[in-house]
């Protein structure tokens, strides 16, 4: 079994956030695969078989900063590994739609990532990163993170949703290293 994880907040207010991009991109591959939500005590989940394996979508409900405490108790009760785990986030660091994948790693100061690392105890699972760019004009990381993208950028965040919905999609059926040697 495989578990990708998008993360973000919930509520209408977040909608269409930066912090938000996982969600969307969970939104995206949950779309290309005909798959609908379901609201469980974890979060919003979707479902499906790919080949011989089931997958499951994840966008967990505890808000960013508590990630793990879905994430941590979704892999129990199915019994899936830290390895078959894909996390799916906003990253500061990188500019806007520049589309990273890793195998492992530190949070980087990210506090949904420090979330899921100290409920997994393990850096050891999978990543895409998406770049949203550092504040600009004075604003805070707060602020930032959770304002909207301009209409500018609105082009360029649809395509890196897309892109990295496919990348996810991809690692269903061939190794992360290939996945990573694609799009990276």
């Amino acid at each position: 079994m495989k578990v990708i994880a998008g993360l973000g907040n919930p509520g209408k207010k977040y909608e269409r956030t930066r912090h938000n991009i996982g969600f969307e991109v969970v939104d995206q591959l949950c779309h290309q695969l005909g798959l609908s939500w379901k609201k469980e005590k974890w979060g919003m989940v979707a479902s499906t078989g790919v080949g011989e394996e089931k997958v499951f979508l994840l966008k967990p409900l505890t808000f960013m900063n508590l990630s793990g405490e879905a994430i941590r108790p979704f892999l129990s009760y199915y019994h899936i590994s830290h390895e078959d785990l894909l996390v799916i986030y906003d990253d500061l660091d990188l500019e806007p739609g520049t589309l990273r994948l890793r195998l492992k790693g530190g949070h980087g100061g990210h506090n949904g990532l420090r979330s899921i690392i100290d409920h997994l105890g393990t850096k050891d699972f999978k990543r895409i990163r998406i770049g949203i760019g550092r504040p600009k004009n004075g604003n805070s990381v707060i602020q930032h993170v959770l304002g909207t993208f301009s209409r500018q950028e609105q082009t360029v965040m649809q395509d890196v949703i897309e892109r990295s919905a496919r990348a996810a999609e991809e690692w269903l059926s061939v190794s992360f290293d290939e996945v990573m040697n694609k799009y990276n």
